[in-house]
């Protein structure tokens, strides 16, 4: 049934080359990949913020362009960063052409934002209960930016005190890896970029999407154009508690779920921490076919493709 389908879409750190492959293998797909103009890029701005966030959310919204005929519709869905903008894609409130330009103008609020101080950091510390991974981070000039779990978060703050960082973290038992991100996501260091972001979003043409999206920043259902600006904007300088998204996705009785690529990261979250639900990602199969007899076997009712 479709009211036990979840959507993911996925934030930076899992694109790759190959991203826009799977969906090409689709007449609509393909023609949405063209209509918005996105390619991987060379590969070694692959990971530049201009171009990961618009090709990340425009892979996203295609793969979803490819599946949708063949799928139920979705009950909820939800994005990590950069992917709740391509979750009100996926959702119908922005068409894919804006969702992708509104990417791209995220990624310049926040290549102007990063620009305005020393260079920045985000990493993943893991290891440590939140509480004292986030009084670590404080002490050494980070803040939480992403929680992802009781022992498990992403911080972000100035690269010059990052040495410091790590060796706290070492000390106190936990494990820091850092980001191939060169921006201070979801930190205070990103406020100058919320306005000119809410401004863009509010330009843009909205229309009442098909099914609720996961706020970030609070785990809410939201489907007016008020919130979902709100809480885009305030997203970039505010962190994201996705540790409760998932929560909520399972308070709201989703028994299956599909991350839409490039990346598995977010079933793989979901999975560990609600078994419960099915959860895969498009990057887990070889071809669109794949994709819908798995979903067949985990919903009650499929259309007939």
């Amino acid at each position: 049934m479709s009211a036990r389908l979840l959507l993911l879409c996925p934030g930076q750190g899992g694109q790759h080359r190959g991203m826009f492959d799977l969906a090409r293998t689709d007449a609509r797909g393909a023609a949405l990949i063209d209509a918005c103009a996105l390619s991987a890029g060379d590969p070694d701005a692959l990971f530049a913020n201009r171009h990961a966030q618009p090709a990340i959310v425009g892979a996203t919204l295609a793969m979803w362009e490819a599946l949708r005929p063949r799928l139920p519709a979705p009950a909820l869905v939800a994005g990590y960063s950069v992917g709740e903008l391509a979750a009100y894609g996926v959702a119908g409130a922005w068409k894919a052409p804006d969702t992708v330009r509104l990417a791209a103008r995220r990624a310049q609020c926040m290549d102007a934002a990063a620009a305005a101080t020393s260079p920045q950091a985000l990493v993943a510390i893991s290891g440590l209960l939140l509480d004292r991974a986030g009084t670590l981070a404080a002490a050494c000039g980070f803040a939480i930016a992403i929680a992802t779990g009781d022992d498990s978060c992403i911080a972000g703050g100035l690269e010059a005190t990052l040495a410091a960082l790590e060796q706290a973290v070492s000390l106190a038992g936990g494990r820091l890896q850092r980001l191939p991100v060169g921006i201070a996501s979801h930190t205070a260091l990103m406020s100058t970029a919320v306005a000119p972001f809410a401004e863009a979003l509010l330009a843009a043409p909205f229309h009442p999407p098909a099914c609720a999206v996961l706020a970030g920043i609070s785990a809410e259902s939201v489907t007016g154009q008020a919130r979902a600006v709100a809480s885009l904007s305030r997203q970039l300088s505010e962190p994201i508690v996705w540790s409760e998204c998932m929560d909520a996705a399972a308070e709201a009785g989703m028994t299956v779920a599909l991350e839409l690529g490039p990346g598995a990261a977010l079933a793989r979250m979901l999975q560990a921490r609600h078994p419960h639900i099915a959860c895969r990602s498009v990057a887990d199969f070889r071809s669109l076919d794949g994709i819908v007899a798995w979903l067949g076997r985990h919903l009650d009712q499929m259309p007939v493709a």
